[in-house]
């Protein structure tokens, strides 16, 4: 975690927030586990099942903000790695981050776990980088064991431990564990469901012990190499970044420091997009593609990012950083407390409800992290008040928001508790099944047949004339491109447009010596317009059309007119391959 580094100002007095981050990351995991696999619902999902629309829609928006401000982060540790490895300006570095929404495309064709894999083997050169780095610093092992001591110096370090937490647990991986943990399939048997939960909590705790050591390198790295030195003022990670080579006397040290930026950014991507969707779904019951997901995610990111640079210059990240970290953790309870009711509800759960002191510890880990929350929102709050009494944006935005967010945590918190009558509404982005009672075969007259002059339209033809027989009217459609077409559309009489016409001339009279009774019709300049309103004129009552047969990259470039038609149209259209 890039902001990690920058808690370099306590030394070693904040390891025990890390651990206790840990602690309570690994029992809300388990959780998480527990809830998607005994249940079958994911934590938005289960939300939307108790709670009215309203509160849920407030509580999506807050896991947005969440996964929003994580991709901040990622998106500045990795415009900083890019400057630091290749010397590019910070501004072209952000933006340049928004590429890695054709990375995450590409690698979700292969399954989520590939995507387990790579993300392992990004964690991985993160830990080698930031552990040979803390040998290089040479750390005193009796001091680092003193920061295991819990102790808050100051408000500022009430602040940054704050942004720990949220680093270390992250509100939105909670959305996205409950769902994954139901990707592996196994009997719904009780021995069978207690195996999976075994399994998967192995899978979980190696993992969060693994960022929790990351972490706590990261921490003692800071702490060694700037704090020992008496360097209070590192003003951000550049400059750490240069420090570190005659601080360590290791030249490797910069290098390793700034490729564990690049790999830190892609891993938390991947993850911050999957829980996207998994929220998204789950709440709004809304489904859209994956790379659209997280392209506007990343847009949402860095928009900040831009700003901050803009205006207040490359060493504003620093504070945007541990800002993005705390923006994390005040989201945590919101989704904590649900969470814990979920798995408490003895009717649902049946016997894999959390035993009573795992309850205990639950509630415990919530109060925690709230109270620390709500301590560090009311300070906030009164500074601004006794600054700022008169400002509008605090006392008509923020103070409002806040008052809303602690009504909708405290609702939350105790609805639960009183029994409700279950929604019966889907929790999946599609209906449920619908009773078939009347059986038909629908009767084709009028049938529009879309032909591109490729190998595949004979096969276009065939479907089509099978669907209606020699009763039915037919209408020969096919759409030039060409500049001319979309400039001067049917005024065009270029050589393709000739070679079109006598095409379609050859296709009409084929099928009338076949006694089908048939016309054709040339459309001109965008296909998705074209054959729209080339088929509502005909009055047809079904579309014949081909597939291109390409995908991604080639749908990027060439376009997918057979969905945009599809979508356009009120008829039936039969793609044929």
């Amino acid at each position: 975690r890039t902001d990690f580094l920058l808690q370099y100002q306590f030394g070693y007095k904040l390891i025990w927030v890390l651990l206790m981050s840990n602690l309570i990351a690994q029992l809300l995991q388990a959780l998480c586990i527990r809830l998607g696999v005994v249940r079958g619902r994911d934590l938005a999902q289960a939300s939307r099942e108790i709670y009215p629309a309203p509160v849920n829609i407030f509580l999506y928006i807050l896991a947005e903000i969440a996964i929003a401000a994580c991709d901040l982060a990622e998106v500045l540790g990795m415009a900083i790695g890019l400057q630091l490895l290749f010397h590019i300006p910070l501004m072209w570095g952000v933006v340049i981050c928004v590429l890695d929404t054709f990375l995450l495309l590409f690698l979700m064709n292969y399954g989520i776990r590939k995507l387990e894999v790579f993300i392992i083997g990004l964690i991985a050169i993160i830990g080698m980088a930031f552990f040979a780095q803390m040998i290089f610093a040479s750390p005193d092992i009796t001091e680092i064991a003193g920061g295991f001591i819990p102790s808050i110096p100051n408000s500022t370090a009430l602040y940054i431990a704050i942004g720990i937490i949220g680093a270390t647990v992250m509100p939105h991986n909670l959305y996205l564990h409950s769902s994954l943990v139901q990707t592996r399939k196994f009997e719904r048997t009780s021995t069978e469901i207690k195996k999976a939960i075994r399994f998967n909590l192995i899978d979980s705790t190696i993992a969060l012990n693994l960022a929790f050591f990351v972490n706590a390198a990261i921490l003692i790295l800071a702490g060694t190499v700037f704090f020992k030195n008496g360097l209070y003022e590192v003003a951000d990670i550049q400059d750490a970044h240069k420090l570190l080579e005659p601080l360590t006397g290791a030249a490797l040290a910069p290098i390793l420091f700034a490729v564990a930026l690049l790999c830190s950014g892609q891993s938390s991507t991947i993850t911050g997009t999957l829980a996207g969707q998994i929220v998204m779904e789950g709440y709004l019951n809304i489904r859209i593609q994956p790379w659209i997901r997280r392209l506007l995610t990343r847009v949402i990111a860095i928009v900040p990012a831009l700003l901050v640079i803009n205006y207040m210059g490359e060493g504003a990240t620093g504070e945007l950083l541990v800002l993005s970290q705390v923006i994390l953790s005040l989201q945590l309870g919101f989704a904590i407390i649900p969470l814990i009711h979920f798995v408490s509800d003895a009717d649902k759960m049946k016997e894999f409800v959390i035993k009573p002191y795992i309850k205990v510890l639950a509630w415990l880990s919530a109060l925690i992290i709230v109270s620390l929350n709500v301590k560090l929102v009311s300070e906030q709050l009164l500074n601004w008040m006794q600054a700022y009494p008169d400002a509008l944006w605090l006392n008509f935005i923020v103070l409002p928001v806040a008052i809303f967010s602690g009504f909708i945590l405290i609702y939350i918190t105790f609805l639960p508790l009183f029994k409700t009558k279950k929604k019966s509404e889907a929790i999946v982005p599609h209906g449920g099944f619908k009773a078939i009672t009347d059986v038909h075969s629908p009767a084709y007259k009028r049938i529009a047949i879309a032909l591109d002059f490729s190998e595949s339209d004979s096969i276009t033809v065939n479907h089509a004339l099978a669907q209606g027989g020699k009763d039915s009217e037919y209408l020969i459609i096919h759409v030039t491109e060409t500049p001319g077409a979309l400039m001067f559309g049917k005024d065009t009489r270029d050589m393709e447009t000739e070679v079109d016409i006598k095409n379609i001339e050859q296709y009409v009279n084929n099928l009338r010596s076949l006694g089908y009774n048939c016309k054709g019709e040339l459309g001109f300049g965008n296909p998705k317009v074209a054959i729209v309103q080339k088929s509502e004129e005909f009055n047809a009552d079904l579309l014949v059309m081909g597939a291109h047969g390409h995908r991604m990259l080639k749908d990027i470039i060439f376009g997918t007119t057979v969905d945009s038609v599809r979508h356009s149209l009120k008829i039936p259209v039969l793609i044929v391959r």
